[in-house]
């Protein structure tokens, strides 16, 4: 999709910013001699963005307004290193909270909604974002946090709440729950709008299933604002995200060049009105594609397609490159077995062993399934894992994420 004449000119407004600030990117620009962008193919040439060049602004390097304009500060995980400190405005809060009520208007959402928030609170984006969008629809907002299950159920019980605001790992974990207790009756829920982590179809129809609610697939990266930047609608073909706050592009995240719609890439994006710390051509190494034609639904704003993984997922076993993805695609393939799935990865004896446990009723033979599904994985991806079948319920759920792929070869 390419840039219009209006997002250019947002665009070059925030080259402007940038440059004034003397901030870390518009020290970028500067140096590449950049001062506008008049056409699509000068936007093509601005210099991209990663998270280790924002790692390097560390506190407050991208802060591109006077700090008497910062109201707040959203901190990215720092597990691999420095975290990533973004500056918010007023503005830039207000325009988050406006995009994220827009979320939940195409979900279906009113003011009548009761509303239960289980993501996380304080530095990272994602509690006070649906919270923040909740209060700008003017619906009744339940703020739980994470944890503390027992305390969420009897809330969700007690409140009478109508959706359910989660990462779908925690979704999967309360839905079980909700099932074993035999619960369901007594709840009001109806949908689900559910970000943070890639989940596939297998989990997606787990829940639906578990609690009878609709699911609503949001997006959104701390660097950007948070989630809420788009929103799976009721036809769920694909999230509608603002293209008048942001400007996405995919690329070959190879040759770096951008692709048509339609094919599958690394997600790019150009924030257009962003105060606090602005970002060119950021690289979220989120893969997907931009669908092209309209939505049934008859919303203009264009849409992206599931995100269906990392480019720093790959994981390279015996000179083969795999994607977690394409494991969990083989995996859907066996209806006998759950959504859920661990990958771990070792070098033993001078050779990478990869092991695939996997959950299943017991109402198979273990040693069988686990022969079927090595032979699948060899003949779609050209080596044979060791498997494990376990019974349901014992590989670990999460009030986060869950981490699906451990490798022990770093460790």
């Amino acid at each position: 999709m390419q840039i219009s004449e209006k997002q250019l000119a947002l665009v070059n407004d925030r080259i402007k910013a940038l440059i004034k600030a003397d901030s870390f990117y518009g020290e970028r620009l500067k140096e590449a001699g950049i001062e506008s962008v008049a056409s699509a193919e000068d936007f093509n040439k601005l210099p991209f963005s990663e998270k280790n060049d924002l790692r390097e602004a560390y506190p407050l390097g991208l802060m591109s307004v006077p700090e008497e304009e910062i109201v707040r500060i959203h901190s990215s995980s720092g597990t691999t290193g420095l975290p990533v400190i973004i500056p918010y405005t007023k503005k830039d809060v207000d325009d988050w909270a406006t995009m994220f009520a827009r979320c939940y208007e195409m979900a279906g959402l009113t003011n009548k909604d009761r509303v239960q928030i289980t993501p996380g609170y304080g530095l990272w984006t994602a509690g006070i974002g649906f919270q923040a969008g909740v209060e700008r629809l003017g619906a009744m907002c339940v703020p739980m946090g994470p944890g503390n299950t027992e305390k969420q159920l009897k809330m969700m019980e007690d409140m009478q709440t109508t959706v359910l605001c989660a990462t779908s790992s925690y979704a999967l974990l309360l839905a079980e729950e909700i099932a074993k207790r035999g619960i369901r009756d007594k709840l009001k829920l109806k949908k689900g709008v559910i970000g943070s982590e890639r989940w596939g179809k297998k989990m997606r129809e787990r829940i639906s299933k578990e609690l009878k609610i609709e699911l609503y697939d949001i997006y959104g990266l701390t660097e950007i604002y948070g989630p809420g930047i788009g929103i799976s609608c009721k036809y769920d073909n694909g999230m509608h995200y603002w293209d008048d706050y942001i400007y996405i592009e995919i690329i070959d995240p190879e040759t770096l060049q951008p692709l048509p719609d339609g094919e599958w890439g690394e997600i790019v994006i150009t924030t257009l009105v962003k105060e606090g710390a602005p970002l060119i051509r950021y690289r979220t190494h989120d893969l997907s594609r931009i669908i092209p034609g309209e939505c049934p639904c008859g919303s203009k704003f264009p849409r992206l397609d599931i995100i269906a993984g990392r480019t720093d997922d790959m994981m390279k076993i015996k000179g083969v490159n795999v994607f977690p993805k394409q494991i969990e695609e083989i995996l859907q393939e066996f209806p006998e077995l759950s959504s859920e799935y661990q990958i771990r990865i070792s070098h033993l004896e001078g050779k990478d062993t990869m092991r695939i446990y996997v959950e299943t009723n017991g109402t198979v033979d273990f040693l069988d399934m686990a022969r079927r599904v090595a032979e699948r994985v060899k003949s779609r991806i050209g080596f044979t894992p060791l498997v494990k079948v376990v019974e349901i319920g014992l590989l670990p759920r999460s009030e986060k994420k869950t981490k699906r792929v451990i490798d022990e070869r770093y460790q």
